[in-house]
């Protein structure tokens, strides 16, 4: 039997969680790729008047999808939490015990893969051979088996190592969930926010 994780989700709606995203500095957006947690942060960012960092963008990937070194990524990073108000967006669980210690709040996007995966096909669609504005210069929308995989397999292999950095870096760290478009979509309208 699995052990239940030890950092806890205290934020049990969405309706508890709005005074606090309110009253908060610097939000970390994470989840599945194809969740919708970069058109969240955008809405969330301006209604906050939070400036939103995209890790993909800013941290992640150098024109022609290539990966920015680890350390000068690092280094990026730090600088970037060091500001005194941010919402970022990103997953990346390497990096937890540079960013959870400055987040105020954790979003944490977790939608069924059915669902990230008809998402990114989507995204591909639109954008194929054109890079988002939401992705670094130089990288085109692409789809393929390896970010397939990447997506099916991430409830089995990636969560764990999000649960593990939120109870090492940030135990205290108040996680919200949403598990839907439709619990999105209620955040941003109580929040007041463009959907």
């Amino acid at each position: 039997m699995p052990q239940k994780p030890k950092y806890r989700l205290n934020l049990k709606s969405v309706d508890q969680a709005v005074a606090l995203l309110n009253g908060a500095d610097r939000i970390l957006v994470v989840g599945c790729s194809g969740g919708g947690k970069t058109t969240l942060s955008r809405s969330l960012g301006k209604q906050l008047s939070l400036p939103h960092i995209s890790m993909d963008r800013d941290f992640y990937w150098l024109p022609g999808w290539v990966k920015r070194p680890k350390l000068e990524e690092r280094q990026l990073i730090a600088a970037a939490v060091a500001e005194r108000k941010w919402l970022m967006d990103g997953t990346g669980s390497s990096t937890f015990d540079i960013r959870m210690p400055r987040t105020d709040v954790v979003v944490w996007v977790r939608l069924p893969r059915w669902s990230c995966l008809l998402d990114v096909t989507t995204r591909w669609l639109r954008w194929r051979g054109q890079p988002r504005p939401e992705m670094a210069p130089g990288c085109p929308e692409k789809l393929d088996l390896e970010f397939l995989r990447f997506i099916w397999n991430f409830e089995r292999l990636f969560v764990p190592l999000i649960v593990a950095g939120i109870e090492r870096f940030g135990p205290d760290v108040p996680v919200l969930q949403l598990k839907s478009h439709r619990d999105m979509r209620r955040l941003l309208d109580l929040l007041g926010a463009p959907a």
